[in-house]
């Protein structure tokens, strides 16, 4: 009974979270520049009754050089290939049918191969998926509240989506159904969700631009019909501030922003398994971009703050294999970025990324640098005639 009733509360609260932004203008972004891995599912007249190849593919090399208690380093190197065969019925409806491979390097087997069906319906403004939806970076959220490192290692989500596209509101809400329970399971249904959205107050993207960020995640692990005795689990992060962006006029100083966040973490289960059961942070970033790169400054300071889905090096928990159980309730992390998107011949994007980090807490320093490889094109097939379906 327990269960049912906190499953039923969760999706309750996570609806009507969703539904009272709904009726609410620029895509909501977090405080990287992502767009050189967001890959939108393109809905219009001009594909109308077309039958497309898509591919997709992403390669990834990033190396963690982490010593501290909380996040051990790790690398990451391998391949994602996401081929695709889309259909346009009408203007505003795409259908689609793939494969998901990925392969890390170093390994002879692949370590996921997974089916890719989507049905996107596009009206004005209103979009809605079902199947893979557009997430991971699509979402546009802060690093605390979701973790950049999943394009690598959760890429695929699965559910349903509403995005709302206007002049001065974007909002994105969507459920990822993360694991199907059976009859005599012997483990728990998963299941996550959430709302970005983003308000621009003053300017447009030509101009100086202050814009008002919301973000919402939830999840749950839990179900009535598995044979463990786990308790069940529900946890709410949050995030709201403000972001600013000066467009300049130099050849080398391209831009200025700067950004602000609150976050808030709340365990909102019947029986607590984590050592906090509510926690804050404060997230500042202020960046240039240049002719060479863009390079950005951040400062987090977390008090007991914990999100599922977010940064592991922001969380006062640690995810360690040799400290497991070591907490840092107060977490503090001055860093740095130096970024840099390279468009190559063939639709083809390069990116490096440097980003050392300092532990003011412990005194410790900690840099990651990568290199990723983004290709994304459309071959168009044949056009079907009218009456030949």
């Amino acid at each position: 009974m327990l269960k049912y009733l906190a499953k039923s509360r969760f999706s309750i609260v996570l609806i009507l979270t969703l539904v009272s932004w709904l009726n609410g203008a620029p895509s909501a972004q977090a405080q990287l520049d992502n767009r050189a891995f967001l890959h939108p599912l393109v809905v219009g007249p001009q594909y109308e009754r077309q039958l497309r190849l898509d591919v997709q593919a992403f390669l990834f090399n990033k190396d963690n050089e982490y010593f501290n208690k909380l996040e051990d380093g790790r690398t990451y190197f391998g391949a994602q290939l996401l081929p695709r065969l889309v259909y346009f019925p009408s203007a505003n409806l795409r259908v689609e049918a793939g494969v998901f491979l990925w392969r890390d390097y170093g390994t002879p087997r692949l370590r996921q191969v997974r089916p890719l069906l989507t049905v996107k319906y596009q009206n004005g403004p209103h979009s809605i998926l079902f199947g893979n939806i557009e997430g991971n970076l699509h979402h546009g959220y802060i690093e605390p509240m979701f973790d950049f490192e999943r394009v690598m290692t959760n890429r695929l989500e699965e559910g349903v989506q509403y995005k709302l596209q206007k002049p001065r509101l974007s909002l994105d809400a969507w459920v990822d159904w993360q694991r199907q329970q059976y009859r005599f399971s012997n483990f728990q249904e998963e299941v996550a969700g959430g709302l970005s959205m983003e308000a621009t107050l003053l300017g447009d993207s030509s101009s100086l631009w202050l814009r008002v960020p919301f973000q919402f995640t939830g999840t749950h692990r839990g179900g009535q019909i598995d044979t463990v005795p786990t308790p069940l689990q529900t946890l709410f992060n949050l995030a709201s501030g403000i972001r600013v962006r000066k467009p300049l006029t130099s050849r080398f100083f391209h831009a200025v922003h700067a950004d602000a966040y609150f976050t808030y973490f709340h365990d909102y289960s019947f029986t607590y398994q984590l050592p906090y059961q509510s926690g804050t942070g404060l997230y500042l970033n202020g960046g240039v971009d240049t002719h060479l790169s863009n390079v950005q400054v951040a400062y987090w300071r977390g008090n007991g703050y914990i999100s599922p889905l977010g940064g592991t090096l922001y969380r006062s928990i640690s995810n360690s294999v040799s400290d497991p159980q070591y907490l840092e309730k107060d977490r503090q992390l001055l860093i740095v970025r130096f970024l840099k998107d390279y468009r190559l011949p063939g639709k083809l994007i390069m990116t490096t990324r440097f980003e050392p980090l300092y532990d003011l807490n412990n005194g410790l320093f900690d840099f990651s640098f990568a290199l990723y490889f983004n290709f994304n094109q459309s071959f168009l097939l044949t056009t079907i005639r009218k009456g030949v379906e």
